[in-house]
């Protein structure tokens, strides 16, 4: 397949938000493969891996470790790989002709490993398999669906760990942290109404970080608890979303949260683009009643929760924002707490008031090309199908 075909950078952005980005169309064997390579190289001479997500508050206890171990990496690379990129949303193309990969950081003393909450046990077992034996092992801002996902995987990472710290703030069935303390982890959970991971994490290494630290944590906890009283925690959400893992976490130890001017300048010129996909995603939704509720519902590549946020305005209880890739994310509100409902009925879970599925209905590309070409109108259905069922319910 021509390259161009799935290359952002030509789109407008009407076309861009209806399709999905470039690593939609990588297989995900192809994926497998990359992630293999990719942590071997990250984590086979560590001192300590950190497994963590990939947002702010994960990167967050990742950047803490590379404090405690004395691994700041210095800055200069990524300032020359910012600078290109910025030349290359200017559209100084010819400026911007080198490629902004940076060489695996093999020489990390702490290697640093991205997984999402689905994907815990297969890092693990990666991890495990590449780990020098006596490491150090970190697990953050992560909480698995169940024990027996990550029972095998975390046995073989403990056995080869000389420690294994876990620290989190989501809400954890009991069995599930009774069973992976029982493993020999030491996982410390804090109060996911009070405490982000960073928070956990900060307290929970005990090391005497200077209060830049305390800082970080408390603007990351403003971001990710959705407290929105530091605007500056909106700019270390979007950072650590749009850029690499070793990028954010070498930003944040070099500078703190007010980052760098270099970085705001990136910054502005993203959003602008990330404004006008979520002006696109509100201008084509529609509102619809069902049950006791009205619900809004829309298509395209954006940042949900602003989506979501502007659609409450105009009177939605739920919002429903479909996404190119054929995953959803559901949002609540006050007046409805039922997200995680409507998801289990179509292959998603999550929290009363933020839910995400992506219904199984896609055999094959030709699935694919009807959701984008009609703006995901299978997709709408079968989840306002799942409204309908989770209002009838309510009403018995």
């Amino acid at each position: 397949m021509d390259d161009s075909l799935i290359d952002d950078g030509r789109l407008s952005t009407t076309r861009k938000s209806q399709l999905p980005g470039a690593g939609f169309f990588y297989p995900d064997s192809l994926d497998a493969d990359r992630k293999a390579e990719y942590i071997e190289a990250t984590v086979s001479e560590a001192t300590a891996i950190v497994v963590a997500d990939s947002d702010a508050d994960g990167l967050g206890c990742a950047a803490l470790i590379r404090e405690k171990y004395n691994d700041l990496r210095p800055w200069e690379p990524y300032k020359t790989q910012l600078q290109a990129r910025i030349e290359r949303y200017r559209g100084n193309k010819e400026e911007s002709s080198e490629s902004d990969e940076i060489e695996l950081p093999t020489d990390s003393a702490v290697g640093i490993v991205g997984a999402g909450p689905h994907s815990i046990g297969q890092t693990l077992e990666l991890v495990a398999e590449s780990a020098p034996q006596g490491v150090d092992l970190y697990i953050c801002d992560l909480c698995p669906d169940g024990f027996h996902h990550i029972k095998d995987s975390l046995t073989d990472a403990v056995a080869k760990a000389s420690s294994v710290r876990w620290f989190d703030h989501h809400q954890w069935e009991i069995e599930t942290a009774t069973a992976v303390r029982e493993t020999g982890v030491e996982l410390l959970i804090g109060d996911s109404d009070q405490e982000c991971s960073t928070d956990v994490a900060y307290r929970g290494l005990s090391d005497d970080f200077d209060e830049r630290w305390e800082e970080i944590a408390a603007v990351t906890r403003d971001h990710d608890l959705w407290q929105k009283e530091d605007p500056r925690s909106d700019d270390i959400a979007d950072y650590a979303y749009w850029v690499g893992t070793e990028e954010y976490v070498t930003a944040i130890g070099t500078y703190g949260v007010e980052l760098s001017s270099l970085i705001h300048e990136f910054l502005n010129l993203r959003r602008t683009e990330k404004q006008e996909l979520i002006e696109a995603a509100v201008h084509r939704a529609e509102l619809t009643e069902v049950g006791p509720w009205t619900v809004g519902v829309t298509y395209g590549r954006c940042s949900q929760n602003e989506v979501a946020e502007a659609l409450r305005t105009q009177g939605a209880d739920a919002a429903v924002i479909v996404k190119p890739a054929g995953s959803a994310s559901i949002r609540g509100s006050e007046s409805f707490a039922l997200a995680h409902k409507v998801a289990g009925y179509v292959n998603g879970g999550g929290h009363p008031k933020a839910a995400g599925c992506k219904p199984n209905i896609y055999d094959d590309m030709l699935d694919y090309a009807h959701h984008w070409s009609t703006q995901g109108a299978t997709t709408k259905r079968v989840i306002l199908d799942a409204f309908e069922r989770v209002a009838t319910e309510q009403s018995d």
